[in-house]
């Protein structure tokens, strides 16, 4: 069931604010990791590199939970919990590069490394709270 993210609380997107991911290990234990983020309209989009925890984890359990705060003020928050409903790999790198743009101000990414495979996450949000 998709729940629409509150219009109190997309701009959260437009701002340079960190995520903190929270995925599930093999054995149930939560893993969190800050992440930059992404809204298309309709689904919350976070962009890794192909191999790493986070990957394994949304591969195996798409289940997740992302808390936003505001760079301005961080009483001011949005928690989605929702499913991965498609991985991508096309079109991945040059998301990289808008969220470098975003949070860096960088045209490219820089931090790219040789072999790496960027992956994005289509997350549909099932579950909000906000405050602020």
């Amino acid at each position: 069931m998709s729940a629409e993210i509150p219009a109190t609380h997309k701009d959260l997107f437009e701002k340079p604010a960190f995520a903190n991911l929270g995925t599930l290990m093999p054995d149930g234990r939560p893993q969190v990791t800050p992440v930059w983020v992404d809204f298309d309209g309709h689904y919350v989009i976070v962009n890794s590199a192909k191999g790493r925890q986070k990957d394994k984890n949304l591969r195996r359990d798409g289940r997740v939970s992302l808390a936003i705060s505001d760079p301005a003020n961080p009483y001011r928050y949005l928690e989605v919990r929702g499913k991965v409903t498609e991985i991508v790999e096309k079109g991945a790198d040059e998301h990289i590069d808008k969220m470098a743009k975003k949070y860096l101000g960088k045209d490219k990414y820089p931090f790219r490394q040789p072999g790496e495979v960027r992956v994005m996450y289509k997350i549909e949000p099932e579950h909000f709270s906000n405050m602020g």
